[in-house]
């Protein structure tokens, strides 16, 4: 049996949460567990919300949770040479396609039909002679169709929710390569997860239905398949998911109050916790 490899990535768009440490101690956790690595990927190609001062706050998180990483931490804006590589391979598939659409064009088009993350793109790009476009701001496009039938049925394995028949097209034409970014996160995840030899994929179940578009990637790009282990979402006293858009206390602030770190660790460690008892 090879050797476990997990992974933590966050994006350093602002201050991890609990729920961040929450997942990072179960990653770490089960790495170490089985002897394994455990890896730490800063997922930065957001160059818009992305800064490098959160990488430092990030860092000092981790370290103050007693929780330490094998190699290099790897930044993924350091890497947009193998997204482009993984995007000609699909372009050489006759896959991609690319898309003018704004987010208001695709809310407002009465043909949008929806998927597990709200309005799907209606196609309207795909087909369309580009050829006299291609100067103006535009996002690359996979035909999902297409793909399926290039792949054929697909499955991937879930440790709660065990074997799981992937289902791409109901995620629509996804987009791959952003017009602000050279790539989306399920291009990059996949392809980063590839290369770091990640064996084990452990985050929350919010990212569960994103699986099913990493599968069909893995499968058209020749890679590898993770395990995958889908945890449950942290919440506070009320129930709501802890985000950093519902204001979640952050480590940093816990930290700045005096908290121990390895002891939130150990809790996290058990049933969860709400923002009462941080």
């Amino acid at each position: 049996m090879s050797a476990v490899v997990s992974r933590f990535a966050p994006s350093p768009t602002g201050r991890l949460h609990l729920g961040h440490g929450y997942s990072a101690v179960r990653a770490h956790d089960l790495a170490r567990g089985a002897d394994g690595s455990f890896l730490l990927r800063i997922e930065d190609i957001d160059g818009t919300r992305s800064r490098d001062e959160h990488v430092a706050t990030i860092l000092d998180d981790l370290r103050w949770l007693g929780l330490d990483w094998d190699g290099p931490v790897v930044r993924q804006s350091r890497r947009l040479g193998a997204y482009e590589a993984a995007l000609e391979q699909l372009r050489r598939l006759g896959l991609l396609y690319p898309c003018f659409c704004t987010r208001a064009d695709i809310a407002q088009s009465a043909s949008a039909p929806h998927g597990p993350g709200g309005a799907l793109y209606p196609g309207t790009c795909r087909g369309i002679d580009a050829g006299g476009r291609m100067a103006e701001p535009h996002a690359w496009r996979i035909d999902m169709a297409a793909a399926v039938r290039i792949t054929g049925p697909l499955t991937w394995h879930d440790a709660r929710a065990g074997t799981v028949a992937a289902d791409p097209l109901a995620h629509g034409d996804v987009v791959l390569a952003r017009k602000d970014a050279p790539a989306s996160y399920h291009l990059a995840v996949s392809v980063d997860d590839a290369w770091a030899g990640v064996t084990d994929v452990v985050r929350g179940e919010d990212l569960f239905a994103s699986t099913h578009v990493h599968r069909l990637l893995q499968a058209l790009l020749d890679l590898p398949t993770p395990a995958y282990h889908h945890h449950p979402l942290l919440t506070d006293a009320g129930g709501q998911r802890l985000a950093k858009r519902t204001g979640a206390p952050s480590l940093a602030d816990l930290r700045a109050r005096g908290e121990d770190g390895r002891a939130l660790a150990d809790r996290l460690r058990g049933t969860g916790i709400s923002t009462e008892n941080a």
